[in-house]
């Protein structure tokens, strides 16, 4: 701790994207201030608000960059090539305009990997000018993302993973997020990397019924919002939406207790970047299957009028398989693709909703579900999901998408459940629902191993005990 009077040390996180949708970098900059007592700057892109105990500590001090203008609609296709070209060149400049004039000379730079260009080169550039240390955080890597549009034969990207490795290997020190990600940067990067996990910070909990009851009322309106014209949790013709608090889609006041309803839908949370490495249509396709194979269990007629088995469930009738409420939270590209898409869809028991939550209520939602989904898969198979990290901190099961390392998170029928397929995951969204929500035995197997990891690590533990000497250690390196 630095004495009243005396200097402080300073740090500079550095991410180029949007720093209210990198909580990791959020997190870093909280315990830089609070476990390292060091002024932080964060320079970053703006966009969406990060968390309120970053935005009000005062040590931390946040920079927004001006973003790279979307392309021109009317973009003739011959000039593509030049812009791509052109826009790391002027990132580079604005980036490097930030970190050497509009802020104090830093003691670190700490940089979020990827984007590796030209993020890497400026961080480098600027710690040589600056005369600071420089360590990287490697979340995944940079050159894996850019396959995925261009291909692994591409020219660039074999450019872009010189790049990453060159300036990479110049770090003063390097933290990343798997013990893969550390085997394969040390082998065949020449990299030592410190294993940092991802852990929620205390504000990922399990909600109370309380924190339930005015979470639900204030995203009541958006909850029972169809997609389409109608569903199975919107608000039926003529309904009046409650406005005094008393009942919600999935709670009700009785007296001066809140209780669950027991004809509730299971709701359901899935964090996405709507980018291509997590394929959503896995998710419809689940649905429409869970669809179908609970109307036939139950020996459904297909003549059956969806109107009239909604109003049948909103009267209080009870099923041996609940409806299925999906709560897709993110911001990204294919977003209003996969909307078209739900709108089209013609189901039962399964309604979506699309959300974007602030950083306060997005805890709340994951500590208030039955059930996460996450379809991460990894451009390369080397990093983990920090959606499932903060479902696990609210106490939330996962069914996730498997691949080589999600083992070292998901722990298999203990807090939760791994599909290769939609299938597997209509499958699991089955067993696991049968009988909701009182006798789900198998999902509350699940929701007890999850409640466990959510009692037990939090990121200032892991951050202390992985990261604090490392940083401390390559400042203190810089100074000599």
């Amino acid at each position: 701790m630095a004495r009243k009077g005396e200097k402080r040390g300073r740090a500079c996180v550095v991410v180029l994207g949007d720093i209210g949708r990198s909580p990791r970098m959020q997190y870093h900059a909280l315990s830089l201030a609070r476990q390292a007592s060091l002024e932080v700057d964060v320079v970053a892109y703006g966009g969406s608000e990060p968390h309120s105990a970053v935005l009000e500590h005062q040590s931390i001090h946040i920079h927004k960059m001006p973003q790279w203008p979307a392309f021109p609609r009317g973009l003739p296709s011959i000039l593509k090539p030049f812009v791509l070209l052109l826009k790391p060149v002027v990132q580079f400049i604005v980036l490097l305009w930030y970190l050497c004039v509009k802020i104090s000379a830093p003691d670190v730079f700490l940089v979020q990997n990827p984007p590796s260009v030209p993020t890497l080169v400026a961080v480098k550039w600027a710690s040589w000018l600056r005369q600071s240390a420089f360590i990287v955080d490697w979340h995944n890597f940079g050159y894996t993302l850019l396959a995925l549009s261009l291909g692994r034969s591409s020219r660039f990207v074999a450019i872009y993973r010189w790049v990453e490795w060159q300036f990479g290997r110049m770090a003063d020190g390097s933290l990343c997020v798997t013990r893969a990600m550390q085997h394969e940067l040390a082998q065949n990067w020449g990299i030592k990397a410190t294993v940092l996990y991802d852990q929620p910070p205390e504000f990922f909990h399990p909600a109370s019924l309380e924190e339930q009851h005015k979470l639900f009322f204030r995203l009541d309106k958006n909850l029972r919002q169809p997609l389409g014209v109608e569903d199975c949790t919107s608000t039926g013709i003529g309904e009046v939406v409650n406005k005094d608090m008393q009942e919600t889609l999935f709670t009700t006041l009785v007296g001066a207790d809140i209780a669950s309803k027991p004809n509730r839908p299971a709701l359901i949370v899935s964090s996405t970047s709507w980018t291509p490495d997590e394929d959503f249509g896995i998710l419809l396709e689940a649905a429409v299957m869970y669809d179908r194979r609970v109307a036939a269990i139950l020996n459904e007629d297909d003549s059956k009028k969806e109107e009239v088995l909604w109003k049948e469930m909103q009267s209080g009738k009870q099923y041996l398989y609940p409806r299925l409420l999906f709560v897709i939270t993110g911001k990204g590209p294919e977003k209003e693709k996969y909307e078209e898409k739900i709108r089209r869809l013609k189901l039962k028991r399964v309604a979506f909703r699309t959300a974007w939550l602030s950083a306060e209520d997005y805890p709340l939602l994951l500590g208030s579900a039955d059930l996460g989904v996450c379809l991460h898969t990894s451009s390369s198979g080397l990093d983990l999901p920090m959606k499932v990290v903060d479902m696990f901190g609210c106490g939330l099961p996962v069914c996730a998408v498997s691949y080589s390392c999600i083992k070292e998170l998901v722990q298999v029928e203990k807090n939760g459940l791994l599909f290769s397929s939609s299938s597997e995951l209509a499958d699991e969204l089955l067993m696991l629902f049968k009988g909701f929500p009182d006798a789900c035995d198998s999902l509350k197997v699940l929701r007890n191993g999850a409640l466990d990891m959510s009692s037990s690590v939090k990121w200032a533990t892991e951050w202390e005990e992985h990261a604090k000497g490392l940083i401390l250690e390559v400042i203190s390196g810089n100074l000599d």
